[in-house]
């Protein structure tokens, strides 16, 4: 009786008779969201550890910014997307901002940065670039964050490696980490071929499963390791001297902060709400405004516990792909990053190859809406193509949206069609120029 209720008290509140789904695929997808971006408990420490931060307090508070903000997307916008510290703004952080300053400075011009993202909500300055971003381009956003998704799953697999000599180039195909990758991706691709409910997320358990007679799935040494404290890092923006805020150097680091945020988290909200057919007739995402305030509550707070910007993830596309549709999904997923807490050394033992074939496949998927796009009207096919083929060559969802909107804009006026091009666009366009060459 009680099990029912507590269904029927899900469906109703998270809609999801009416989204099509149920309880059911809803866990799955939280449960297969998690898997994909568990790698950043342990790879975001180990950024900020560079920096002079100290590892386990860091992996607390990763945990804890995810978990928490993912559930507030659960409940307050109703979408499957989850949270957490984004990778390369972490490498910013780390490498460039808390080099140079310190990463108590460096926490600071993140919590800045967020509340002038709260801001920014309140004021619907990121839901006007979404609204402002043309239809083909929300197509091409999808479309390159799915090859940027299957490049990194390639890449975590050791299939494509920097070459010597080249950019890139064809990895070791007898290593053991390919070789469970590569059997990872066949079982997968069968499982869906059969429509198998699950098979992104049974292929990454079969993948961990091979991988430990292959020796890259090290089982862990004990179940439980309660997380320590984080007081050496919370807080630290308020320990900060207003000396050292009130610089040019400051403001400069909080707008690259800013620019790069922006960006990756509109494309992402826009590429995987594209591929999950949330967006409406006129190509909105309903509820957008709600899902960047989570967004921007998420870097405040996460600052405040101790880590890297908290930006929505591209993985959260793995979840959508195996059917996830509503809050419930991200509900899951931030209750996952909680237990992590206590159950670490489980979750950490899943091996990149394994999750390596689920975001492959998930980056297929994703190409799907290019078929919307009108190759044929060249000012619109060409801005989606420099998008989705930039977002894996540059390694940034935002260059990509960079360059599609510049290039949209400036091919727009040549043909004479200005009247195409909202006021907003040519606003971003005129920065982005700026950002290049002053």
């Amino acid at each position: 009786m009680n099990s029912k209720a507590n269904t029927g008290m899900l469906e109703r509140f998270f809609k999801l008779n009416e989204n099509k789904t149920n309880v059911k695929t809803e866990v799955l997808a939280g449960i297969t969201t998690f898997m994909t971006m568990a790698y950043i408990i342990i790879v975001n420490p180990q950024f900020l550890e560079i920096a002079g931060m100290p590892f386990k307090e860091v992996l607390a508070a990763t945990c804890l910014a995810a978990g928490f903000t993912t559930i507030l997307m659960a409940f307050l916008a109703n979408y499957p997307f989850a949270l957490a510290p984004g990778m390369g703004l972490n490498a910013f952080f780390a490498f460039v901002v808390a080099a140079k300053y310190g990463w108590e400075l460096a926490l600071t011009a993140v919590f800045v940065e967020g509340l002038i993202f709260i801001l920014m909500s309140f004021f619907k300055v990121r839901e006007a670039i979404i609204d402002a971003i043309p239809l083909n381009l929300k197509y091409a956003v999808s479309a390159g964050i799915g090859l940027f998704i299957a490049f990194i799953g390639f890449n975590n697999a050791g299939i494509v490696v920097q070459g010597q000599g080249t950019p890139l180039a064809l990895g070791d195909m007898s290593s053991p980490t390919v070789i469970v990758a590569l059997i990872g991706l066949l079982v997968t691709g069968f499982l869906l071929h059969k429509n198998v409910k699950g098979a992104l997320f049974i292929g990454i358990i079969i993948s961990t499963i091979i991988g430990i007679f292959a020796g890259i799935t090290s089982l862990p040494d004990k179940i439980f390791d309660f997380a320590p404290s984080i007081s050496t890092i919370a807080f630290a923006p308020f320990r900060i001297g207003w000396d050292k805020v009130l610089t040019i150097d400051f403001v400069i680091v909080i707008f690259t902060f800013l620019f790069v945020d922006v960006f990756d988290t509109v494309g992402t909200l826009i590429g995987v709400s594209s591929k999950a057919n949330m967006l409406d007739k006129n190509g909105k995402l309903p509820r957008a405004s709600k899902a960047l305030l989570t967004d921007a509550i998420g870097t405040t707070g996460g600052a405040l516990l101790g880590t890297s910007t908290v930006t929505t993830y591209v993985e959260s596309a793995a979840g959508v792909a195996e059917g996830g549709k509503t809050g419930l999904t991200a509900l899951v997923t931030g209750l996952l990053f909680l237990l992590s807490l206590l159950f670490a050394p489980v979750f950490l033992i899943i091996p990149g190859a394994a999750t390596a074939p689920a975001l492959i496949l998930v980056g297929l998927f994703m190409l799907e809406p290019i078929l919307k796009i009108n190759l044929k009207d060249y000012t619109e096919s060409i801005p989606a193509f420099l998008t989705i083929i930039l977002m894996p060559l540059t390694y940034s969802i935002a260059e990509g949206i960079v360059f599609g909107m510049l290039s949209y804009t400036i091919l727009k006026v040549l043909a004479g069609k200005i009247k195409e091009v909202s006021w907003v666009m040519i606003v971003l366009s005129v920065i982005f120029v700026l950002k290049f060459f002053v």
